[in-house]
Formats: structure tokens, sequence, C-alpha cells
């Protein structure tokens, strides 16, 4: 079901809004919805340049939220997060409107699954990776994550196939686990999250997927979008 009544929400990201990765949110936005996609240009190629600008981060998507009246706000970029501590929190506390970001919205479509240990796939190296893995340690969430990629050009330049192949080595790797988790939309997965759910029989969450579901959720909507896993597709309900 598709609430008559639409939503004008904000994809905010600290970072260069020319990434290829974004143009891939529109096939996933349901009818009625409004994404506007916001640039804070905070940083280029040096993820660690974000680190320490919280309260920056914070006056920015406030002064935003005023103008633009948006219903709702998704902050991306895990990095963003686990280099400016308490972000979410902060973030939910300043503007008057639901707020998700791409860890704690995953977090939430990982617990719809009851998904504990997961295997984290990312664009980045191993100390983000570590930064993460500890974050989500901290919300009960124990993740595997091998074979860090050492640039993060290494991971744009992977085609659908490759990111397959990629997934399906690591999940040699690690084991059993409950759902794969691709934070960071440069390794992208969306072209291929049936198929990698299909054929490596998993659960599968991915970042922008995850945020726009978190997001709408909490407004009050449920939509079933089909094509891009079966988070987006079953919709379950948020806990």
């Amino acid at each position: 079901m598709t609430e008559s009544k639409g939503a004008h929400i904000a994809l905010i990201t600290c970072g260069p809004r020319s990434r290829s990765h974004f143009a891939g949110v529109g096939p996933l936005v349901p009818e009625n919805t409004l994404v506007d996609i916001e640039s804070l240009e905070l940083y280029s190629d040096n993820l660690y340049s974000i680190e320490n600008k919280k309260e920056l981060i914070l006056g920015r998507i406030r002064d935003l939220v005023e103008e633009r009246k948006w219903d709702g706000v998704m902050l991306v970029a895990a990095p963003t997060e686990v280099l400016n501590p308490g972000i979410f929190e902060a973030l939910q506390a300043c503007v008057d409107v639901p707020v998700t970001t791409a860890l704690a919205a995953c977090v939430d479509a990982l617990d719809a699954y009851s998904a504990r240990r997961v295997l984290l796939l990312t664009p980045f190296d191993a100390r983000l990776n570590e930064l993460i893995r500890r974050h989500l340690e901290q919300l009960g969430v124990a993740a595997l994550a091998p074979s860090p990629f050492q640039v993060l050009g290494d991971a744009i330049r992977l085609t659908p196939d490759e990111v397959f192949e990629h997934t399906q080595k690591a999940l040699r790797e690690v084991g059993q686990v409950d759902a794969i988790y691709f934070q960071g939309a440069v390794l992208d997965p969306l072209k291929i999250l049936d198929r990698i759910e299909s054929e490596l029989k998993t659960t599968v969450i991915a970042s922008n997927p995850a945020m726009l579901w978190s997001m709408l959720s909490k407004l009050g909507h449920q939509h079933c979008v089909d094509g891009y896993g079966k988070l987006l597709r079953e919709w379950p309900a948020l806990r």
C-alpha cells in the first residue's frame, strides 16, 4: 500500500554530489516521494578529512531543514558517523523532523530480519572497517569484514558481475552469517541485490535502500518496491 500523501525528504552527503552512485537512488524511490540530494561539500576523496566536524555538519543540516521544510533527513556515509561519534543522536536532538543515518538505518533493517552476525562489505580501508565494526558491536551486531580495499577507487571500478564475485568470495571466507551488509554505496550492489539473495541464499541489507525504508517507515509510509532486494519488496515493520 502506498500512502496517498507523499513525503519530501532529503538525502544529505558531506562529500561531493557528483559521485555516480547517487544516480542509483532514483529507481528506489516510491511514487509520491520526493528526495532532494544535498551535498555539504565538506570532503572530496579523503574520507578522513570529515573527522571531528560534527558541529559544522549539524549546523548546516539544521539551517537546511528550516529553509527547505523537509519531512525527514537521511545522512549518508558511515565514515561521517564513525569519525564524528554521537552525530546521529545529536542530529535527532537538533532538528524537529525524523532522521536516520546510513548506519542507524542498516541496524534497523538488520533488526527487522533478526540478523546479528553479518558479512560487512564496504569500499573502505581497514581502519574505517574496524571503526564501523566496533560501532556495530556496540549495537549488538557482530560484523565480519574480510579483504578491505586499499583505496576507494578500487571499489568504484567494479562491474555488477565483479561485485557479485567479490561478495561470493567474501562469503566463503567468513562462513555462516545471518545477512550480508553493504555499507558505502560506492561498492554498488543495487543492480544485483535480487541475484545475491537468490543465488547465495541470504538476506542483503544495503545502505541506500535501508535509509529509504527506515525514513519512510518513520513517517508512517508502507510501500512495495520490486527489483532491489527483499527489504524494499517485503517492507517489514520498523521495530
